[in-house]
Order: structure tokens, then C-alpha cells, then sequence
């Protein structure tokens, strides 16, 4: 039998294609009505504010002089309008299935037995225990980020086909996966039926935030390189209309990943070849601990060593995260 190598060139798709999630204003009491919502517009303001950062490298007295500088900014701005208190978050969420067949794949012998593995740990496991951890972060409201701390109410309802389930996003706790619902469960089973391939799967995603009237909405921020510009702040928009990345939603419903050592004190983190969290400058799977995506990956496929069942969730969730992971 000739010895597996892996493949210079290996890619997947994304099983969970998200679109971009548009946000809109209205009041709590009329969540039923869609004529009663309307498009966030992004804004400009000026702003004179003050220097704050860390001033380095100079003598005392010039830091003294440039302390006493206003700080003039250009920036966008979302908000809520004075007669509304509820932001609308609202995006679809297809799931695709065909997870053994990768998208490019130069090497037919690894491709054929990398399948093999996806097959025999789909007919003993399933997609259930990914499924369940989507699902609950799509009913939990994670997808809302900053726009989700603080709301006095946060209501999602989640549509697929005729079918409808509606949740207080609140009653479910963002740290654990461990939430006993029926209406959970049908989602759940919704999600790994497109996994498996056996079933056209789009689901439709509404959230109802309780802000309280003008109160300050987060859309995505863009991040602009050497524009040039005197505005220090962009914020994403469709049309003039507030939004979110699709990546910033997709980020929030991989966040899955409680498989990796230090997950009890830190809870879950988004699927991601190193357990990377940027805004903590921290990668929880480092290669060095062999945690990582292509040490676990490697070691299953080149030394055909199983993995724990842990290890066998993450390697799936990162297919289905996709990505290109070739040599």
C-alpha cells in the first residue's frame, strides 16, 4: 500500500453560507408587523474630543503641548430613531452537505481515504453534535455581538419552509451547549439533515433587540488601509442601510469549540486551525501542544492514529468551516 502524503493542494467550501444580516428600527409591540420596521441608515458626525493614546518617544514638554490639542475626528454612526426602541437584525443561513468531497483535492489516494474517514465517523456520530452547537447559537442570539449585551429583551425566530421556532434568546446561556429544548432539537435536526446532503436547507434568521429609542446599534466596522481619509471610523453599509459582515455572523455561529484544553475557563471560541482569538492575542491550539487542526489532521490521516471524539468533532466543524489546507 503506498504511503499517504498530503496533498499540495486542498480545499473546502463553507457548509455554512451566511449571508450579510441588514439591520432595522421599529418598536418591541410590533415585532409582527414587517410594514412597521425600516432601514438604519449610517450617518456622519464631527466630533471634537481630546488626546487619550499613549504618547511615546518624546520629551515631556512636547507630550505636555500635544496633550493640550484637540483630538477632531469624522466618524460614521448608527443609532435607533427617537420613536423607536428595537433593533431587527435579519439574514438567511444555507447548509450544504457533500462535507467528503473537498473542493479542489491534487492527490485522488488522500481525497479517497480522507472520505472514508468523514463516512465512518458520519454513520457512528452523525452531524448531531454540530448541528445542536449551531443551532443554539443561532437561538441564543451570539450572531448579535455587541448589539446583544445590555438589551432589556432579545427575541429570535428562526424559519425554514413553512416551520417557524421562537426563542428568548436570554434563557440561553452563551457559555454551554447543554440546553435540553424540543424546539432547539427540531432546528438542530433541520441543520444536520443539509449537513448530510438529504435535504435543501435555508433558514431564515430574525432577531428583535430591545434597545430602549435612540439608542446606539453596531453594524460591522470596516477596516480601511491607507485610505488617505480623515474619517477614523467606516461602518458597513448596504446601500446606505447599517449591516453586518456575513464573516461576523459566520464567525459567531462557528464559535463551537469547546474541545480545546483551556475551554473551562474560557468557554467556547470560533472553529479555527489554531484556536486563534485576535482580540485576545491569543491561539488556545498551538502546534507545539499538537492541538492544533494539522497536527490532529496528520496524525489521522498519514499515521491513521483515531482521534478522541473531541478531536473528531473539531476536525469536522473545521471542514465545515472550510478553508484551503494543502501543504
Amino acid at each position: 500500500m503506498t504511503k499517504l502524503t498530503t496533498p499540495s493542494v486542498l480545499a473546502f467550501e463553507s457548509k455554512l453560507a451566511c449571508s450579510d444580516a441588514v439591520m432595522l428600527s421599529g418598536n418591541w409591540q410590533n415585532r409582527a408587523e414587517k410594514s412597521s420596521w425600516n432601514a438604519i441608515q449610517v450617518t456622519e458626525k464631527s466630533v471634537r474630543g481630546t488626546i487619550s493614546n499613549r504618547l511615546k518617544g518624546a520629551k515631556a514638554s512636547k507630550i505636555d503641548a500635544e496633550v493640550e490639542k484637540a483630538n477632531l475626528q469624522t466618524v460614521d454612526n448608527a443609532a435607533l430613531p427617537f420613536d423607536s426602541d428595537t433593533l431587527k437584525v435579519t439574514f438567511t443561513l444555507r447548509v450544504l452537505g457533500d462535507l467528503a468531497v473537498p473542493s479542489t483535492c491534487n492527490n485522488p489516494e488522500y481525497q479517497s481515504a480522507l472520505a472514508d474517514k468523514i463516512s465512518s465517523y458520519v454513520q457512528v456520530n452523525g452531524f448531531k453534535e454540530l448541528a445542536k452547537r449551531y443551532a443554539t447559537n443561532l437561538a441564543n442570539g451570539r450572531f448579535l455581538w455587541r448589539n446583544r449585551v445590555g438589551a432589556e429583551q432579545v427575541e429570535v425566530r428562526i424559519s425554514h419552509g413553512e416551520q417557524q421556532w421562537t426563542f428568548d434568546a436570554q434563557d440561553l446561556c452563551l457559555k454551554s451547549f447543554d440546553h435540553n429544548n424540543d424546539k432547539l432539537e427540531q432546528i438542530s435536526s433541520v441543520i444536520e439533515l443539509g449537513l448530510l446532503g438529504e435535504k435543501a436547507t435555508l433558514l431564515t434568521v430574525e432577531a428583535y433587540v430591545q434597545l430602549g429609542e435612540a439608542q446606539t446599534v453596531f453594524p460591522s466596522q470596516e477596516l480601511v488601509m491607507n485610505s488617505g481619509d480623515k474619517k477614523s471610523k467606516f461602518l458597513y453599509q448596504l446601500g446606505g442601510q447599517a449591516a453586518m459582515h456575513s464573516q461576523k455572523i459566520g464567525n459567531a455561529l462557528r464559535t463551537i469549540d469547546t474541545w480545546y484544553p483551556q475551554s473551562d475557563e474560557f468557554g467556547p471560541i470560533a472553529i479555527e486551525p489554531y484556536g486563534s482569538v485576535t482580540n485576545r492575542g491569543v491561539a488556545y491550539r498551538k502546534p507545539k501542544d499538537k492541538t492544533d487542526f494539522y497536527n490532529i489532521l496528520d496524525s489521522w490521516m498519514l499515521k491513521d492514529k483515531t482521534p478522541e471524539l473531541n478531536d473528531q468533532h473539531y476536525l469536522m466543524a473545521m471542514l465545515v468551516r472550510g478553508g484551503v489546507f494543502g501543504e
